[in-house]
């Protein structure tokens, strides 16, 4: 396969910060490469680098093969609110260099409106500053599509769009031909598209063949050796140093390279082996009552837009709801009528007294009262959970406006979660945070002790943690679907090709009721504490060792090869033991049951 792209010894720092240093790396013709790593590593700054819109600092060689078509789709699209989408597209410096015929310029525009059409964008003199979050994404990516590219460049192309649009884009893309480069956070995704792995991480670039899994498994095989040789060079570097210590009068002739040579040793000893991920250890909820929201025929809409009709529900203690449907369809406002933001046009919504709300905006701290010019310190003042959510000393007086947006959400996040609160309520909380940080969030997520209400396009993300769905359809119809999301869509497939409702899909009554009373009988007996979890392990153990004791005295009592003051001994602490059982018998059945 020829090379479609060479990269050779470039780098990037921006301040006293480096964020690449010299990296090469190779794509081949048909590679569909993703690229990941931790927030702020740099994974969009080379991005930029490869499409042309930055610089390398130590200049290096970048070779795209010859004549091959590059489109490149950045995070945050640019365009002029008052035209519309066609004229938007069909204005753009990419769509022009394409008309070179008439001809040419007819068949652009016939796939141009098949992929609009295809990301359900049908009325297309629809003025752009009339669109959507996720509408403006996927004119984007339907007018990178129909230049139909030898090499794509995507930067987060998920990011704002509903999982009907990621879905038409996963399938478009592990379909077609064009090499392909991308950042992504979305596992799935990642999954079905790419074949190949680039991480960037402290400044290096570490190459995996194979899916999402087998990343994982090389990734830590990876740590471990580089933990392993750490461990080495520092055991080597112990030996040297005493001597060094030990013989200054040796410092000469044959004895200088074993100098340079220590210096060089030192250097590598001090080089630590991070993994970078952030510790929710010690995050606690408060305690949650048995009310929670309870929603009376709730109505809202906009004008003539009926967003949310006659909706009736009780929201359970403990329970783990995901929230999906298409841009505009009302989801973040439902939010916003549970919290008490906006009233319902009719209807009632009754709180709990108990509740104490965590509120993840889909925005992060951009929706609150974001400051560009507090620094990290100013903004939340606990150095320990800093550290503990990968914010080192270092950047305590960096001003918000400085972080990369996946640093912001996880202070954000960090903020919300050190209030105890025990409703969560997260607003696309995936956008931005990288691979590692998802994985230890839904961790935390699944053990959290409170309710948890989720909007997410992150297919992985609700399946980890969704007891169940609401289903936002439109025109006001809310639909409650009992179980995870990958079975919602199988469903789905499944009705569109025979017309009936799979019997375990169905959702009925019964079923939700079963499903209430199984997931409340879950929920109760997981509610503890983290402290109250240590609590009920440390108890079966001491209940374990002191059964095990009894039974060796009972043994030794009833072998009569014993003194009497021995024996007496022996009963006392029977004695004992029983009183101490019955104790923390007691309280491990508070606990466990």
């Amino acid at each position: 396969m020829p090379s479609y792209l060479q990269v050779e010894n470039i780098s990037k720092s921006y301040g006293p910060k480096t964020l690449f240093d010299n990296i090469s790396f190779n794509i081949n013709e048909g590679d569909k490469m993703a690229l990941v790593g931790p927030n702020g590593c740099g994974k969009s700054s080379l991005l930029k680098i490869l499409a042309g819109a930055d610089s390398s600092d130590s200049g290096g060689k970048i070779i795209f093969l010859k004549d091959i078509r590059i489109s490149f789709l950045e995070q945050e699209f640019a365009y002029d609110p008052e035209k519309t989408i066609m004229e938007e597209i069909i204005g753009r410096e990419e769509a022009r260099k394409i008309w070179h015929s008439e001809e040419q310029k007819w068949e652009y525009e016939r796939k141009l409106v098949s992929n609009l059409t295809s990301f359900r964008l049908t009325d297309t003199g629809k003025k752009m500053k009339d669109l959507s979050g996720g509408e403006i994404k996927r004119a984007a990516i339907a007018a990178l599509l129909a230049e139909e590219p030898d090499f794509l460049i995507l930067d987060e192309p998920t990011n704002h769009l509903d999982i009907e649009a990621i879905e038409t884009l996963e399938n478009y893309l592990s379909r077609s031909r064009s090499t392909l480069l991308m950042v992504t956070h979305d596992r799935y995704f990642l999954d079905k598209v790419c074949n190949t792995i680039l991480e960037l991480d402290g400044g290096s670039l570490y190459l995996y063949r194979g899916n999402y899994a087998q990343y994982l498994e090389k990734r830590e095989e990876r740590l471990n050796n580089q933990r392993a040789e750490t461990d080495k060079v520092r055991n080597i570097f112990r030996r040297e140093l005493e001597w060094m210590r030990s013989t200054p009068q040796a410092r000469t002739g044959k004895a200088r390279y074993r100098i340079n040579a220590f210096h060089d040793l030192k250097e590598r000893a001090a080089a630590t082996v991070q993994d970078r991920s952030i510790d929710m250890e010690g995050l606690e909820s408060s305690r949650l009552g048995t009310k929670i929201f309870n929603c009376r025929n709730v109505s809202f809409g906009y004008g003539d837009k009926k967003l949310i009709d006659g909706f009736t529900y009780n929201f359970s203690r403990y329970e783990k709801v995901g929230i999906v449907g298409g841009n505009g369809v009302g989801k973040s406002t439902f939010l916003q009528l549970l919290t008490g933001e906006i009233r319902p046009a009719s209807g009632t919504i009754e709180r709990g007294e108990s509740l104490k709300i965590g509120y993840y905006r889909q925005g992060g701290m951009r929706d609150t009262d974001f400051d560009p010019d507090k620094t990290v310190l100013e903004t939340l003042n606990d150095t320990s959970m800093l550290n503990r959510f990968l914010f080192p000393h270092s950047m305590f007086n960096s001003k918000l406006g400085t972080l990369s947006g996946g640093e912001l959400r996880r202070l954000y996040l960090l903020d919300i979660l050190m209030k105890s609160p025990n409703l969560l309520i997260l607003d696309e909380p995936t956008n931005d945070l990288d691979i590692v940080t998802l994985n230890v969030l839904e961790e935390y997520l699944s053990d959290f002790k409170g309710t948890l209400i989720i909007v997410s396009h992150d297919r992985h993300f609700l399946d980890r943690l969704a007891d169940h769905l609401f289903i936002f359809c439109g025109d006001g119809v809310i639909k409650d679907f009992v179980g995870t999301y990958s079975e919602y869509r199988e469903f789905i497939r499944e009705y569109g090709k025979t017309g009936k409702q799979p019997e375990k899909a169905k959702g009925d009554s019964a079923s939700k009721k079963e499903w209430k009373e199984n997931k409340e009988k879950k929920r109760e007996k997981d509610r503890l504490s983290y402290k109250e979890q240590r609590e009920l392990e440390k108890l079966e153990k001491e209940i374990e060792a002191l059964t095990a004791e009894k039974k060796e005295i009972e043994e030794k009592l009833s072998s009569n090869s014993y003194g009497y003051e021995e024996i007496t001994r022996m009963s006392e602490r029977i004695s004992g033991i029983i009183s101490e059982l019955e104790t923390k018998e007691e309280r491990w059945l508070e606990l466990s049951c």
